[in-house]
């Protein structure tokens, strides 16, 4: 099902309604997952980058053949009757315009972005002041089509380590503000989660995106501090799969496979 401008602007705005409170926005890696939390009763699905590369057989890190995520984006945004915003890793290398074309195509109307550099295959990040009117664009490029889509800005400073770590806030914070400037209506520092380092971000006026993990901060005490938005990455993924592995473990059949 194609879904029209009206129901694309429609989608996103609920989207945009749900940040005004605490979302807890689980990632579906395929159409089945995808279907199965909405049927727990998430109000939004995100995806993850990772999972759904591991899903297609590729590795994470923008080698997913470009045609290929997108076609999987629209398989989610197929299932659910619910907002869907995508995980589009760095862009893919697409042009504002055809990156937003193909994300409502898919039927999504959300999106992360991140500021990490794919192209050096290191472990850096792009120049901020270019990013951000990338950014910019992405926004306007939405917006030119009737549908103000969320744009989740991913700040990847701790992610990769960049400088010292004295001054990674710091650096943080500047690009924070760029892309807030940009147009970006939230901030993700993915993996970022002890408090004196989010009391800053936090600071910033936009709905701030943490990565939930077991070892981490409970979601009440993200809630607490001020936290709009928890995410889960690839996690549940790869949850589902270890629990593949369980599964047949316990039921002896890996033994089975081995003569063990």
């Amino acid at each position: 099902m194609t879904l029209s401008q009206p129901e694309l602007a429609a989608r996103a705005e609920r989207l945009r309604r749900l940040h005004d409170g605490y979302l807890v926005l689980p990632n579906a890696w395929d159409a089945g997952s995808a279907r199965a939390l909405a049927a727990l009763g998430f109000q939004a699905i995100a995806t993850t980058s990772s999972g759904v590369s591991d899903s297609l057989g590729y590795a994470d890190r923008q080698v997913t053949p470009v045609d290929e995520m997108f076609m999987a984006v629209a398989r989610i945004a197929r299932a659910v009757e619910v907002p869907v915003s995508a995980d589009l890793e760095a862009g893919y290398g697409l042009a504002a315009d055809e990156l937003v074309d193909r994300l409502l195509d898919a039927g999504a109307v959300g999106m992360n972005i991140e500021d990490t550099d794919h192209a050096t295959g290191s472990k850096a990040v792009v120049d901020a002041d270019p990013h951000a009117e990338y950014l910019r664009s992405i926004k306007s490029a939405g917006r030119a089509r009737d549908v103000d889509l969320f744009l989740n800005a991913r700040v990847d400073v701790h992610l990769r380590q960049v400088g010292e770590a004295d001054i990674r806030t710091d650096e943080a914070l500047r690009r924070g503000r760029l892309y807030i400037e940009a147009g970006a209506d939230s901030l993700y520092p993915i993996f970022v989660n002890d408090d004196e380092t989010l009391r800053p971000l936090l600071s910033l006026g936009v709905p701030l995106n943490v990565l939930y993990t077991p070892d981490g901060p409970s979601l009440d005490h993200l809630r607490s501090l001020g936290v709009r938005r928890v995410t889960f990455g690839g996690h549940l993924q790869e949850a589902a799969m270890q629990s593949i592995e369980t599964y047949l473990s316990t039921s002896g059949a890996l033994g089975a496979i081995t003569g063990a």
